[in-house]
């Protein structure tokens, strides 16, 4: 169990740079996006589409500029059912959950599920989990945890907004 957090970019790339390695070494890979919306057209979604990795987009987008949170959780609940039922087929060899920190934080993936099911999957799936403010028991039962520190953000410090292949 790998963690990617932390305040600072760089966690869901690594992430998909891990699969995208694992692939290569004909590992069966997939990934479950709980933020980002099935309509959009991300490069990581763009890139896994061309080679055949599934991604599973379960969120609608930013959760924090939301008008209907219960929407948002429901979506986030679901993106955990077809987690769960991924890790536990025994098909994979990584599977990617993608910014999963945050529906757990909020409370709507409970937490104590989430940790025993990965404590209960299959010996050699890697699972690799992204995300800000990873909670402790998400870090006690993780193997290895790396947390992104931001020093400089050209948003942030610049105003440069965003830029297409580099965070989308």
């Amino acid at each position: 169990m790998i963690i990617n957090t932390g305040n600072g970019k760089g966690k869901s790339t690594a992430g998909f740079g891990t699969m995208f390695r694992a692939w290569g070494r004909g590992m069966n890979t997939c990934a479950i996006q709980f933020i980002k919306s099935e309509k959009s057209q991300y490069g990581e979604q763009l890139a896994a589409e061309k080679i055949g990795i599934e991604i599973i987009a379960s969120g609608r987008g930013f959760t924090w500029t939301s008008k209907d949170l219960s929407e948002d959780e429901s979506r986030a609940k679901n993106g955990w059912r077809i987690a769960k039922e991924k890790i536990e087929s025994n098909e994979y060899d990584l599977i990617l959950l993608d910014e999963i920190t945050y529906p757990i934080s909020f409370g709507w993936i409970d937490l104590h599920e989430v940790v025993s099911t990965l404590n209960d999957k299959p010996k050699m799936l890697h699972v690799i989990l992204t995300g800000r403010d990873a909670e402790p028991g998400l870090i006690q039962a993780a193997d290895l945890v790396t947390e992104m520190t931001e020093i400089k953000h050209p948003y942030a410090d610049q105003g440069i907004p965003a830029q297409k292949g580099i965070e989308f």
